[in-house]
């Protein structure tokens, strides 16, 4: 008698299911390819930089949603208890501080740990990574102010002269990091009552609150405004791209961000996420920020070229900015709230 052996059993079983099912028979992947997904807060072209080199480097597929440091904190918030992101990538540090204090993120030490600029990792201390720093500043029309006889303000008290009345734009507190960098800027620079009447007085002459951090500098470079509230080195990139502006910095004093780098509590893809914590921080890969990524940030890695366009500390006027207080969660929802309640309803003059 025929006593076909495990073999051919296993051959015919497969044949025998290949006709039942239409010759639809869907075999086992060898094995399927790992993938982290990115929350990512610097300009978009930087983020599509890391979606291309990324996987290059590992084998690791990359997606990202771009979304500003507020927006990138509120989503973070949201999806507190099934986190759909393994990374936060760039943004500003105070919603990084409130995330770590949230349970939202968790810290993780890197190999080059040692290699990040101290005083800037002496900042961040445990919370989240030290990955790029800015500098806050305007981008400013000088053509335009010129045409419209029109001095180049100086100081943040100059930007609520009347004279700029429907020429300023600044980014929205509520959905953007440098909107709130800002606000905590002046607050430190002038004191909380002085602070507030100023914030009061620059809301008449704004134009514009944008979502995103980069994009009073957009409006600079069309004419749209004269000057836009933006982290220096996206005014730096829009001229390098040929637009009219200028970068400044208040000479009454400036504040700074410590751009974070931060690893999702409970993330998904908790080793890819860390695989890729480990290659955004190197010399090479913070150097694309630069020759790629049209990002003109100073690099935290002192191993990393410093970009040759990027605004320098001993440039400007920066304050000793208070990353620990402001970066408190009660104090930042609390300063936000009594901007949107206080502030944004005040009526703004027409031109």
């Amino acid at each position: 008698m025929f006593r076909p052996n495990a073999t051919r059993l296993v051959v015919l079983s497969i044949v025998v299911l290949f006709f039942m099912t239409g010759g639809m028979v869907s075999m086992p992947e060898a094995s399927a390819q790992q993938s982290v997904t990115v929350l990512c807060s610097p300009n978009v072209v930087w983020c599509d930089v890391i979606k291309d080199e990324f996987p290059k480097a590992t084998g690791i597929n990359l997606e990202y949603l771009r979304l500003g440091s507020g927006e990138a904190l509120a989503r973070l918030r949201a999806e507190r208890n099934a986190p759909t992101f393994d990374v936060w990538f760039g943004g500003t540090g105070d919603p990084h501080f409130v995330a770590y204090s949230e349970g939202l993120t968790e810290f993780y030490r890197p190999s080059s740990w040692n290699n990040l600029i101290p005083m800037f990792r002496h900042v961040t201390g445990e919370s989240y990574l030290p990955l790029y720093v800015g500098i806050l500043g305007w981008a400013v029309n000088e053509d335009l102010l010129r045409r419209m006889n029109l001095p180049v303000p100086e100081t943040w008290k100059d930007l609520t002269d009347p004279r700029y009345r429907g020429l300023v734009a600044t980014p929205n507190p509520n959905t953007s990091g440098t909107g709130y960098t800002m606000i905590a800027t002046i607050l430190q620079v002038y004191g909380e009552e002085e602070g507030w009447r100023l914030l009061r007085d620059l809301h008449l002459n704004v134009a514009q609150y944008t979502r995103a951090g980069a994009e009073p500098s957009l409006l600079a470079g069309r004419g749209e405004v004269a000057i836009g509230v933006v982290f220096l080195h996206d005014a730096v990139n829009q001229a390098l791209k040929g637009f009219p502006l200028s970068a400044r910095a208040p000479a009454d004093g400036t504040g700074f961000e410590i751009g974070g780098l931060s690893l999702v509590k409970n993330a998904p893809n908790r080793d890819a996420a860390i695989r890729f914590i480990e290659w955004a921080l190197t010399p090479e890969v913070q150097a694309l920020g630069a020759l790629r990524g049209e990002s003109y940030q100073l690099p935290t890695n002192v191993l990393a070229p410093v970009p040759a366009h990027a605004p320098k500390f001993d440039e400007v006027n920066v304050i000793p900015y208070d990353f620990d207080y402001w970066g408190d969660p009660s104090v930042r929802d609390a300063v936000v709230s009594r901007w949107t309640n206080e502030i944004f309803p005040i009526p703004r003059p027409r031109n």
